[in-house]
């Protein structure tokens, strides 16, 4: 049933409208202040970084997708030859499928297969800390994939709404602190869409997390996802109820800002709606360590490597101009590149009390 349902996932997102109605990711209230002066050449540019032990020439990953289904290896497989001939990171899919049935291992494998050398995140949910046997779950992800990072998902919306989720999230926080006291690998947990909070990022440094994904809204919604999924089950009130939350949650720029807030403590991965090379530099702006891409390369990974490679290369070299057009050669200048505040994301910022970072103005 798992395998299935993961499979009807991925149609819906590939083919049905799953993005956000009303709310936006905010990243349009971010101005990045122009350098008409940059002393920079497009050539000497190097926005390479090191992170969970591999070296990426750009601060991007392709965001978790799919997987546990016989049908999605070779989409695996196109996203992660993506990866390798652009030299960034991967999230595979939650494994749960996979976990359950050995069979579709394969499904997952494909990615390390592709490269040796990659930045590969295994994928677990956060209702599987639950389980006595987290642990040994865990390390078979990890093994699986040889993966560099075991990344956790919150979804308790995407749960509440679909039909036979899960319901049980008490005893997460405590299992996730287990979890990152038992194995070696580093945690990143990450949100489905619906955002991070100052406060909950506090209680995640707390648990002994590395990076916090997180994965705002304003892009694609995964109520709107179960929406499309009860409509097909015949479940009537699980769709009414997600097609009312459709727009839930704290929108990417504003999660950003509540994350950064709490300085250098975690590692910060900027994700949901990112859907150009200029978002991913105002992300970066905003206190971000790497950015996500999921949906936009969803349609091109059924096609091949090299319409994933198209896609990304555009917003490559539009986060790599708007990094010079701030006067920025790397990720640390660009982290430190002053901007302008204004808007929704501004009267946010005030009203939650999380100050202006020095670099930004209001």
């Amino acid at each position: 049933m798992t395998s299935e349902r993961k499979m009807s996932h991925l149609e819906i997102c590939r083919d049905r409208e799953v993005g956000s109605k009303e709310k936006s990711t905010h990243l349009g209230d971010v101005e990045l202040v122009h350098n008409a002066l940059p002393e920079l050449d497009f050539e000497d540019m190097d926005l390479s970084v090191r992170v969970f032990g591999k070296t990426l020439s750009v601060p991007v990953v392709i965001s978790a997708m799919t997987g546990g289904h016989p049908e999605t290896k070779k989409v695996n497989a196109n996203l992660a030859k993506a990866a390798k001939d652009l030299g960034i990171g991967m999230c595979v899919g939650s494994q749960r499928a996979a976990l359950e049935n050995p069979r579709l291992e394969d499904s997952f494998r494909v990615v390390r297969k592709v490269s040796s050398d990659i930045l590969v995140v295994a994928n677990m949910g956060a209702t599987q800390l639950l389980s006595p046997k987290v642990v040994d779950s865990a390390e078979r992800a990890i093994e699986m994939i040889d993966a560099d990072a075991l990344a956790v998902h919150l979804n308790p919306l995407q749960e509440l709404v679909q039909p036979g989720g899960d319901t049980r999230y008490k005893g997460v926080l405590s299992g996730l602190s287990r979890l990152a006291a038992s194995i070696k690998k580093p945690i990143i947990v990450k949100e489905t869409g619906c955002g991070m909070s100052r406060e909950a990022a506090e209680r995640l440094v707390g648990a002994g997390v590395s990076a916090i994904d997180v994965a705002g809204a304003g892009g694609t919604s995964w109520a709107a996802v179960e929406y499309y999924n009860a409509k097909l089950q015949g479940d009537s009130m699980k769709a009414e109820v997600a097609e009312t939350l459709w727009d839930w949650g704290i929108p990417t720029a504003m999660s950003l800002c509540e994350v950064s807030s709490l300085g250098s403590k975690v590692k910060i991965l900027a994700s949901g709606g990112i859907g150009s090379g200029l978002d991913m530099a105002r992300s970066i702006a905003l206190g971000a360590d790497l950015v996500g891409v999921a949906r936009p390369l969803l349609i091109p990974a059924f096609t091949s490597p090299k319409a994933v490679e198209s896609k990304l290369n555009r917003m490559i070299r539009e986060l790599k101009v708007a990094s010079l057009l701030t006067g920025s050669r790397t990720v640390k200048e660009l982290k430190t590149a002053p901007v302008f505040l204004k808007g929704e994301l501004l009267n946010w910022v005030t009203q939650r009390g999380l100050g202006v970072r020095s670099n930004a103005r209001g």
